[in-house]
Protein backbone atom coordinates (compact mmCIF):
# COMPACT_ATOMS: atom_id res chain seq x y z
CA UNK A 1 0.00 0.00 0.00
CA UNK A 2 1.09 3.85 -0.44
CA UNK A 3 0.11 5.24 2.23
CA UNK A 4 2.13 8.71 2.03
CA UNK A 5 -0.76 10.77 3.92
CA UNK A 6 -4.01 10.38 4.95
CA UNK A 7 -7.33 12.46 6.19
CA UNK A 8 -9.63 11.60 8.34
CA UNK A 9 -13.59 11.91 7.01
CA UNK A 10 -16.38 12.64 9.74
CA UNK A 11 -19.26 10.67 9.62
CA UNK A 12 -21.61 10.26 6.23
CA UNK A 13 -18.50 12.26 4.66
CA UNK A 14 -17.36 8.91 2.74
CA UNK A 15 -15.51 9.83 -0.67
CA UNK A 16 -16.87 7.63 -3.42
CA UNK A 17 -14.86 9.39 -6.28
CA UNK A 18 -18.40 9.20 -8.62
CA UNK A 19 -17.52 5.76 -7.77
CA UNK A 20 -19.93 3.06 -9.27
CA UNK A 21 -20.88 -0.76 -8.26
CA UNK A 22 -19.41 -1.93 -11.66
CA UNK A 23 -17.69 -5.49 -11.96
CA UNK A 24 -14.37 -3.22 -13.43
CA UNK A 25 -14.53 -0.70 -10.89
CA UNK A 26 -13.91 -3.55 -8.69
CA UNK A 27 -11.93 -6.26 -10.10
CA UNK A 28 -9.75 -6.91 -12.92
CA UNK A 29 -11.44 -9.59 -15.39
CA UNK A 30 -8.24 -10.32 -16.86
CA UNK A 31 -7.14 -11.94 -13.48
CA UNK A 32 -9.96 -14.98 -14.05
CA UNK A 33 -10.83 -17.57 -16.49
CA UNK A 34 -14.06 -17.26 -15.69
CA UNK A 35 -15.15 -13.51 -16.84
CA UNK A 36 -18.17 -14.47 -18.79
CA UNK A 37 -19.93 -14.69 -14.96
CA UNK A 38 -19.65 -10.90 -15.19
CA UNK A 39 -20.43 -10.91 -18.74
CA UNK A 40 -23.64 -8.09 -19.09
CA UNK A 41 -23.48 -7.78 -15.19
CA UNK A 42 -25.17 -4.38 -13.67
CA UNK A 43 -23.67 -4.75 -10.01
CA UNK A 44 -20.36 -6.56 -9.10
CA UNK A 45 -22.25 -9.40 -7.02
CA UNK A 46 -24.23 -10.24 -9.79
CA UNK A 47 -21.33 -13.05 -11.23
CA UNK A 48 -22.82 -15.40 -7.99
CA UNK A 49 -26.19 -15.72 -9.44
CA UNK A 50 -25.01 -17.05 -12.44
CA UNK A 51 -22.66 -19.65 -10.62
CA UNK A 52 -24.67 -22.88 -10.26
CA UNK A 53 -25.79 -22.52 -14.52
CA UNK A 54 -21.87 -21.66 -15.39
CA UNK A 55 -20.97 -25.38 -13.86
CA UNK A 56 -24.02 -26.93 -15.82
CA UNK A 57 -23.71 -25.25 -18.99
CA UNK A 58 -19.85 -25.33 -19.01
CA UNK A 59 -17.15 -28.41 -20.20
CA UNK A 60 -14.36 -28.39 -17.83
CA UNK A 61 -11.11 -30.48 -17.14
CA UNK A 62 -8.26 -31.08 -14.85
CA UNK A 63 -4.31 -30.63 -15.34
CA UNK A 64 -1.62 -32.94 -13.64
CA UNK A 65 -1.80 -31.83 -9.97
CA UNK A 66 0.16 -33.46 -6.75
CA UNK A 67 -1.99 -34.98 -4.08
CA UNK A 68 0.00 -35.02 -0.44
CA UNK A 69 -1.73 -37.89 1.29
CA UNK A 70 -5.02 -38.55 1.40
CA UNK A 71 -7.52 -35.86 0.47
CA UNK A 72 -11.15 -36.35 -0.14
CA UNK A 73 -12.05 -35.32 -3.74
CA UNK A 74 -15.31 -35.50 -4.76
CA UNK A 75 -16.64 -36.26 -8.54
CA UNK A 76 -17.08 -32.76 -10.57
CA UNK A 77 -14.25 -31.26 -9.64
CA UNK A 78 -11.77 -29.82 -12.07
CA UNK A 79 -8.15 -29.06 -10.46
CA UNK A 80 -5.31 -27.27 -12.77
CA UNK A 81 -2.06 -28.09 -13.56
CA UNK A 82 0.50 -27.76 -11.25
CA UNK A 83 -1.72 -27.46 -7.53
CA UNK A 84 -0.97 -29.22 -4.61
CA UNK A 85 -3.85 -30.92 -2.68
CA UNK A 86 -2.61 -31.90 0.99
CA UNK A 87 -3.95 -34.48 3.30
CA UNK A 88 -7.07 -33.40 5.28
CA UNK A 89 -8.70 -31.47 2.47
CA UNK A 90 -12.13 -31.96 1.67
CA UNK A 91 -13.26 -30.73 -1.76
CA UNK A 92 -17.21 -31.07 -2.77
CA UNK A 93 -17.59 -30.40 -6.79
CA UNK A 94 -18.65 -28.52 -8.30
CA UNK A 95 -15.76 -26.81 -7.91
CA UNK A 96 -13.17 -25.22 -10.38
CA UNK A 97 -9.86 -25.00 -9.06
CA UNK A 98 -6.38 -22.97 -10.86
CA UNK A 99 -3.38 -23.88 -12.47
CA UNK A 100 -0.54 -23.89 -9.28
CA UNK A 101 -3.16 -23.38 -6.29
CA UNK A 102 -1.91 -24.73 -2.95
CA UNK A 103 -5.20 -26.45 -0.61
CA UNK A 104 -3.48 -26.79 3.04
CA UNK A 105 -4.52 -29.45 4.93
CA UNK A 106 -7.99 -29.37 6.43
CA UNK A 107 -9.02 -26.82 3.92
CA UNK A 108 -12.85 -27.27 2.93
CA UNK A 109 -13.89 -26.17 -0.55
CA UNK A 110 -17.84 -27.12 -1.58
CA UNK A 111 -20.40 -25.48 -3.44
CA UNK A 112 -19.83 -24.18 -6.51
CA UNK A 113 -16.92 -22.73 -5.90
CA UNK A 114 -13.93 -21.24 -7.93
CA UNK A 115 -10.45 -20.81 -7.32
CA UNK A 116 -8.27 -19.20 -9.96
CA UNK A 117 -4.82 -19.31 -10.41
CA UNK A 118 -1.99 -19.05 -7.61
CA UNK A 119 -4.59 -19.01 -4.63
CA UNK A 120 -3.67 -20.08 -1.47
CA UNK A 121 -6.91 -21.79 0.81
CA UNK A 122 -5.29 -22.72 4.10
CA UNK A 123 -5.52 -24.56 6.85
CA UNK A 124 -9.10 -24.49 8.80
CA UNK A 125 -10.43 -22.89 5.79
CA UNK A 126 -13.60 -22.98 4.22
CA UNK A 127 -14.77 -21.58 1.01
CA UNK A 128 -17.98 -22.46 -0.41
CA UNK A 129 -19.97 -20.83 -3.10
CA UNK A 130 -17.66 -18.17 -3.89
CA UNK A 131 -15.47 -17.01 -6.60
CA UNK A 132 -11.51 -16.26 -5.77
CA UNK A 133 -9.18 -14.53 -8.53
CA UNK A 134 -5.80 -15.58 -9.36
CA UNK A 135 -3.14 -15.09 -6.28
CA UNK A 136 -5.92 -14.52 -3.79
CA UNK A 137 -4.70 -15.89 -0.36
CA UNK A 138 -7.60 -17.33 1.92
CA UNK A 139 -4.56 -19.23 4.96
CA UNK A 140 -5.78 -19.33 7.87
CA UNK A 141 -8.78 -20.06 9.37
CA UNK A 142 -11.08 -18.20 7.43
CA UNK A 143 -14.23 -18.45 6.24
CA UNK A 144 -15.47 -17.03 2.81
CA UNK A 145 -19.08 -17.79 1.88
CA UNK A 146 -20.89 -16.36 -1.22
CA UNK A 147 -18.19 -13.96 -2.00
CA UNK A 148 -16.10 -12.66 -4.45
CA UNK A 149 -11.70 -11.91 -3.61
CA UNK A 150 -10.22 -10.05 -6.22
CA UNK A 151 -6.75 -10.47 -7.29
CA UNK A 152 -4.16 -10.49 -5.03
CA UNK A 153 -6.85 -9.46 -2.18
CA UNK A 154 -5.38 -11.19 0.74
CA UNK A 155 -7.50 -12.10 4.37
CA UNK A 156 -5.54 -11.99 7.30
CA UNK A 157 -5.48 -15.09 9.85
CA UNK A 158 -8.74 -15.68 11.70
CA UNK A 159 -10.96 -13.55 9.29
CA UNK A 160 -15.04 -14.45 8.87
CA UNK A 161 -17.22 -13.39 6.10
CA UNK A 162 -20.41 -13.46 6.93
CA UNK A 163 -22.90 -14.28 4.57
CA UNK A 164 -26.41 -14.48 5.98
CA UNK A 165 -28.60 -12.09 8.36
CA UNK A 166 -29.44 -13.22 11.99
CA UNK A 167 -33.18 -11.70 10.91
CA UNK A 168 -34.31 -13.82 7.71
CA UNK A 169 -34.46 -11.55 4.56
CA UNK A 170 -33.07 -10.31 1.74
CA UNK A 171 -29.50 -8.96 1.59
CA UNK A 172 -28.85 -4.81 0.96
CA UNK A 173 -26.14 -3.25 -0.03
CA UNK A 174 -25.38 0.27 1.25
CA UNK A 175 -23.83 2.41 -0.96
CA UNK A 176 -23.58 6.49 -1.75
CA UNK A 177 -26.75 6.69 1.06
CA UNK A 178 -29.48 4.18 -0.61
CA UNK A 179 -30.03 0.63 0.50
CA UNK A 180 -30.01 -1.51 -2.66
CA UNK A 181 -31.22 -4.79 -3.09
CA UNK A 182 -28.80 -7.85 -3.86
CA UNK A 183 -31.94 -10.25 -4.64
CA UNK A 184 -29.59 -12.79 -2.43
CA UNK A 185 -30.49 -14.32 0.78
CA UNK A 186 -27.14 -15.23 0.72
CA UNK A 187 -23.53 -12.86 0.27
CA UNK A 188 -21.20 -11.86 2.40
CA UNK A 189 -18.87 -9.32 0.31
CA UNK A 190 -16.72 -8.12 -2.56
CA UNK A 191 -13.30 -7.70 -1.42
CA UNK A 192 -11.26 -5.55 -4.34
CA UNK A 193 -8.23 -6.22 -5.72
CA UNK A 194 -5.37 -5.95 -3.53
CA UNK A 195 -7.24 -5.37 -0.07
CA UNK A 196 -6.61 -6.76 2.72
CA UNK A 197 -8.49 -7.90 6.00
CA UNK A 198 -6.60 -7.88 9.14
CA UNK A 199 -6.34 -10.83 11.60
CA UNK A 200 -9.99 -11.73 13.07
CA UNK A 201 -11.72 -9.43 11.24
CA UNK A 202 -15.78 -9.68 10.37
CA UNK A 203 -17.01 -8.32 7.07
CA UNK A 204 -20.69 -8.52 7.77
CA UNK A 205 -23.53 -9.71 4.63
CA UNK A 206 -23.44 -7.05 1.97
CA UNK A 207 -20.04 -5.34 2.36
CA UNK A 208 -18.37 -3.86 -0.22
CA UNK A 209 -14.49 -3.48 -0.62
CA UNK A 210 -13.10 -1.43 -2.97
CA UNK A 211 -9.58 -1.47 -4.89
CA UNK A 212 -6.14 -0.96 -2.21
CA UNK A 213 -8.05 -0.76 1.07
CA UNK A 214 -6.64 -1.89 4.33
CA UNK A 215 -9.01 -3.33 7.17
CA UNK A 216 -7.42 -3.06 10.45
CA UNK A 217 -7.50 -6.24 12.62
CA UNK A 218 -10.50 -7.36 15.10
CA UNK A 219 -13.06 -4.88 13.20
CA UNK A 220 -16.67 -5.97 12.50
CA UNK A 221 -17.09 -4.24 9.06
CA UNK A 222 -20.74 -3.36 7.80
CA UNK A 223 -21.13 -1.45 4.45
CA UNK A 224 -19.17 0.41 1.99
CA UNK A 225 -15.61 1.06 1.86
CA UNK A 226 -14.13 3.23 -1.16
CA UNK A 227 -11.08 2.28 -3.35
CA UNK A 228 -7.49 3.44 -1.82
CA UNK A 229 -9.24 3.61 1.76
CA UNK A 230 -7.84 3.02 5.24
CA UNK A 231 -10.61 1.55 8.35
CA UNK A 232 -9.53 1.72 11.38
CA UNK A 233 -11.53 1.76 14.80
CA UNK A 234 -11.35 5.53 15.24
CA UNK A 235 -12.05 5.93 11.98
CA UNK A 236 -11.87 5.76 7.77
CA UNK A 237 -8.68 7.30 6.22
CA UNK A 238 -8.58 8.17 2.13
CA UNK A 239 -5.09 7.22 1.12
CA UNK A 240 -3.65 9.83 -0.76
Amino acid sequence: MRNTSAEQPGPGEMNFNNMSLETSKFLDLSQTEHAALFDGSVHVWDGLKRLRDYFASGRFSSGKFTVVGKPYIDENVFIGEGTVIEEGAMILGPVLIGRNCHIRHGAYIRGCAIIGDSVVVGHSCEVKASILFNECEVPHFNYVGDSILGYKAHLGAGVKISNMKIMPGKISVRFNGEDIDTGLEKFGAIVGDYSQIGCNAVLNPGSIIGRNCVIYAGMSWRGSLPSNSIAKANGFYNIK
